[in-house]
């Protein structure tokens, strides 16, 4: 059992949490379209310790998402989770981008597929089980018409993520569903960082670097 500072900037939601034995206390979060994490991030976690009326040095870890997802996004909260490791002296947890994404998602049977935009009609997304289980690879793939067409022939396969508006304009099929507006959070996080800590899965706090799935590119303006 844990008390643990959870962060998430993979996306424009910047959000944080803090968490007892895996259940989420406090959350902060801005679901806005920019991205404001390098003004909001170190906002809320100090909010979140103030309305817990926790000390930061009371936690027990901090857990970051690792990703994919925004490359600047993700190195935000990444550094700012390492600082908090070190001045803390705390372990560093990291956790799935996609798999917590993928536990917004509540279905007794059937597929989850969590997808986030990575530009054009390219998404990142992983495939997990009613369980929560990841059956399938994160992979970085070109978004077409036959896309995922085996899952959807054999199951109901629920999207999820920002990924899923360029998805549905592909994709017309009776067993896809696709469930709109959500965003990785640091709410679902809670249990994930729970579970890690529990087993001791901690990360070298020196060497830890987001999982970006691709290299950063510049994309030059048009002139």
């Amino acid at each position: 059992m844990a008390i643990v500072l959870n962060i998430e900037t993979a996306t424009t939601n910047c959000s944080v949490s803090l968490s007892k034995d895996g259940e989420t206390l406090v959350l902060k979060e801005d679901n806005s379209d920019g991205y404001s994490h390098a003004e909001t991030l170190h906002v809320y976690i100090n909010n979140v310790f103030e309305e817990a009326k926790i000390l930061a040095k009371d936690i027990d870890a901090v857990a970051v998402s690792k990703g994919p997802g925004s490359y600047t996004g993700l190195r935000i909260g990444v550094s700012s989770a390492k600082g908090l490791c070190y001045a803390l002296d705390k372990p560093l947890i990291s956790v799935s981008t996609l798999e917590s994404l993928a536990h917004q998602v509540k279905i007794n049977e059937g597929i989850i597929i969590s997808m986030l935009d990575a530009r054009r009609m390219e998404v990142y997304s992983a495939v997990f089980n009613h369980k929560h289980e990841q059956v399938r690879d994160i992979k970085a793939e070109i978004l077409t018409e036959d896309s995922y067409a085996d899952l959807l022939k054999e199951n109901k396969v629920y999207f999820v993520g920002n990924g899923v508006a360029k998805t549905k304009q592909l994709i017309n099929h009776p067993n896809a569903f696709f469930i709109e507006g959500k965003l990785p959070s640091a709410n679902e996080m809670s249990l994930l960082s729970e579970l890690k800590y529990k087993k001791s899965d901690i990360e070298d706090v020196a060497y830890f670097e987001p999982y970006y799935l691709k290299d950063f590119v510049v994309i030059k303006k048009k002139a």
